[in-house]
């Protein structure tokens, strides 16, 4: 980046007030200020009869020539005006970060005066026009356009006139086309280049060898396909290389890769490269970032990766990597911060090695063959903050977690599908999680209680302890979780009635349907440029999951008071009584299982101004009356409202005047009986993207099954609902309430379960309860791909 910096330290040395511009320059001015729709307050600023060189934003030159209009983040919306082209003088433009929009004026690009010209993050639409091959040369060295809504196929000739130019963002468009080969042979002193985030298609240039200087090339999420070009090793200079998310192939060819040893950054990641990692990647001893995720490597990790002795991050999720952890001395990575290698096929004891990682903040090392017992020496990390050691075989829960609790900046604790059979520890001296935000200890099948030492987690946010073999009934201490809003303790041994003490839940009685997670822990990288990052935090939905236990009695009264609630699931139970109508108050639900009860009574007539409900199963209980109509209610499937004889509406068979009621059946009451109805609606919920796009708008979008199978890789472990899934896009939005209706299509089933850590992406789904561990490894497990320390 140092190119790009001197770039603007000679035009700050260039530009420099002086005491007045000509009338021309004032008029190109003024025009732009016409042009907005929105000045900003510029017009405070910009008036005809003062100097233009003492306005807002702009400057100007010893000759008294306007040289510089910088008004980056000024909230201007409208047109830019091709009268800024006619600047003679001009060398600096920067118009970033506004709402500007219409086409760029080609006047900009092929001006003979300006140097760097940054329209990025506006809304500018369009084609970037090509130039006239009697183009003479341009002095144009920096182009930053990224983060708008370019359209059409990316440029191909208008960079031969280009040759003084430097670096080029053209990210985060729509452009398409192919990766134009003509960068270098016009401006040797070509260094950036970014055009990720686009719809690029073809192979990569073979010409991009010949650019010597450059520096940054990034051009990954594309669909770009082919190999690596053995020419692209030519590149020497280069320092950070990604390709990430394309259809990319091939094996990584060592004697090429030793040719890049000033590589710091080298992301692969999300392609379908295959076979080993080069033992000639340790030779690349300047490299700080290393992602290999998602693509079908395989082998052992080589002896020499322990060379790249400056490795902060490395990522080899989701690969085919085998063979014990050990060969690889990971004390020599004194600043590794993070380590993920889920989903691989590593066996083994975690090495000892891991923990002279002191800087060490995530470590994922889940759905891997590991077993053994956790180390002492792992309370060494001490600024240790992610740690999802899930689906492994390790042993001896009450040893894990006294060891752990020396971890003590310790947020996520991911642990569940270990530890198979043994006893809950209820030893009331682990008291060191205090800055614990998620805890998962499900799919263990522990046997014991809901341990006390969980009520002295303050920060608790969510807590899963699905699919164990817990007895007892919910303690009272429950409620002293005042940071708690989801709670999955589905598929046990729970009884007695559901405790009114639940109900007192502070984070599920506010308003706000959504809770984020602690800022320091869980960002999400939704754009990377050259200059800014754009990061949000994770929205996780407001959940409570009693369902598959033995609780009794009468759903409490007081549930009408958990208005924040987005999912509640109180199926398969013994629940008795009529259906309070306090439930009526939940408006924000958008699932919502009761069924396999033995409830009683008529369908609350007030549920059908549930706006937002989109997933509904009453089945298998003893419900009776007409069934509400309007509102979501007519979306619901027929099976939502099985099983209960006594039912009436224009959907079922039995219509509400009739006078001959069918017979009554047998309703078989097995635990895993009548979800599925539900849960096709209920995973396709929560397999949706909760998206937003550049202008902070809200919007779902459907998936296929595939592309829902692909994304549930991608989330949190723990987080799940116990029943067998069946995704069915698509999805379509009612009205103006964002209400979602699911069209039934019965696809793959699909148990997913990791938070998503890499570059922590929100995404939610369901997952199965009772599958078997190995058969459902491989989709209930996905990646945490947005850890930011």
């Amino acid at each position: 980046m140092a190119s790009l910096r001197l770039a603007f330290v000679l035009l700050i040395s260039l530009v420099s007030p002086t005491s007045s511009c000509t009338q021309q320059e004032k008029i190109c001015l003024l025009r732009f200020l016409a042009g907005l729709s929105q000045d900003g307050g510029l017009a405070a600023s910009w008036r005809d009869g003062e100097d233009c060189c003492e306005w807002e934003g702009v400057t100007c030159g010893t000759d008294r020539a306007v040289a510089g209009v910088s008004l980056a983040s000024k909230s201007l919306e409208g047109n830019i005006s091709e009268s800024l082209g006619s600047l003679d003088g001009l060398k600096l433009l920067d118009l970033s970060h506004n709402s500007l929009s219409g086409c760029l004026p080609r006047g900009l690009v092929s001006s003979p005066s300006i140097v760097v010209l940054d329209v990025s993050f506006n809304r500018l639409s369009g084609a970037l026009h090509e130039l006239p091959s009697s183009t003479p040369p341009r002095p144009l060295q920096v182009l930053n356009i990224s983060s708008n809504s370019f359209t059409g196929m990316f440029p191909s000739t208008i960079w031969e006139s280009m040759e003084n130019l430097i670096a080029l963002n053209g990210s985060n468009n729509s452009f398409t086309g192919q990766i134009p080969t003509h960068f270098c042979n016009g401006s040797p002193s070509f260094a950036v280049l970014d055009l990720s985030y686009n719809k690029l298609r073809g192979s990569i240039p073979r010409g991009l060898g010949d650019c010597s200087v450059l520096r940054v090339l990034n051009a990954g999420y594309n669909n770009l396909s082919g190999t690596l070009p053995d020419e692209l090793f030519r590149a020497t200079s280069l320092e950070h290389l990604s390709f990430r998310n394309n259809e990319l192939h091939g094996v990584l060819d060592g004697a090429h890769i030793i040719n890049l040893g000033n590589l710091v950054t080298l992301n692969l990641g999300r392609n379908n490269f295959s076979g080993k990692l080069p033992d000639s990647i340790g030779q690349l001893k300047r490299m700080e970032e290393l992602y290999f995720d998602r693509n079908n490597m395989s082998g052992d990790l080589p002896s020499a990766l322990s060379n790249c002795t400056n490795l902060i991050t490395v990522d080899f999720k989701s690969n085919k990597f085998s063979g014990e952890l050990n060969k690889v001395d990971f004390s020599n990575f004194p600043n590794l911060t993070t380590l993920d290698l889920l989903y691989n096929n590593f066996t083994g004891t975690i090495p000892e090695s891991i923990y002279s990682c002191s800087k060490l903040i995530a470590l994922r090392l889940s759905a891997n063959n590991l077993h053994g017992q956790l180390s002492p020496k792992i309370g060494d990390l001490k600024h240790l903050a992610f740690l999802s050691l899930a689906f492994n075989s390790f042993v001896n829960i009450t040893n894990a977690l006294h060891i752990l609790q020396n971890c003590r900046q310790l947020t996520i604790l991911l642990i569940g599908d270990n530890f198979m059979a043994e006893l809950m520890p209820e030893d009331d001296i682990i008291d060191g999680f205090q800055n614990l935000q998620v805890l998962d200890i499900g799919g263990c099948q522990l046997l014991g209680n809901m341990p006390f030492w969980i009520s002295k987690l303050p920060n608790l946010q969510i807590l899963n302890l699905a699919n164990n073999q817990l007895t007892g009934s919910i303690p009272a201490w429950i409620k002293t979780l005042s940071n708690l809003f989801y709670l999955d303790i589905s598929n046990n041994n729970l009884t007695e009635g559901i405790p009114t003490t639940l109900m007192d839940m502070p984070m599920l009685k506010l308003e706000k349907t959504k809770a984020h997670l602690d800022p320091r822990v869980f960002k999400l990288t939704i754009y990377t440029a050259l200059s800014r990052q754009y990061r949000r935090l994770n929205a996780f939905p407001k959940v409570l999951d009693l369902s598959n236990n033995k609780f009794t009695g009468e759903i409490p009264w007081e549930i009408g008071q958990l208005k924040s609630l987005r999912s509640l699931n109180l199926s398969s139970n013994d629940l008795t009584g009529q259906l309070p109508q306090s439930i009526c108050n939940l408006t924000s639900l958008l699932a919502l299982d009761l069924s396999n009860n033995n409830l009683m009574g008529p369908i609350p007539s007030g549920l059908n101004s549930l706006h937002s409900l989109s997933a509904f199963n009453i089945s298998k209980n003893d419900l009776e009356g007409p069934i509400p109509s309007g509102g979501q209610f007519n979306t619901f499937e027929t099976s939502s409202f099985d099983g209960n004889a006594r039912l009436c509406g224009s959907m079922l068979i039995q219509k509400c005047d009739s006078t001959e009621a069918p017979p009554a059946t047998t309703m078989s009451k097995q635990r895993t009986g009548y979800k599925v109805a539900f849960m096709i609606a209920f995973s396709a919920f929560f397999v949706i993207g909760v998206l937003y796009d550049q202008e902070g708008r809200f919007y779902f979008v459907g998936f296929t099954s595939e592309e829902a199978r692909r994304r549930t890789a991608d989330l949190a472990p723990g987080i799940r609902s116990p029943a067998t899934l069946h995704l069915q896009p698509p999805l379509r939005r009612v009205g103006a309430n964002r209400c979602l209706t699911f069209v039934r299509k019965h696809r793959e089933r699909s148990t997913v379960k990791e938070m998503r850590h890499s570059g922590l992406t929100p995404g939610w789904t369901a997952a199965t309860g009772a599958a078997s561990r190995r058969r459902t490894r491989s989709l209930r497990w996905g990646t945490v791909s947005t850890f930011c320390p």
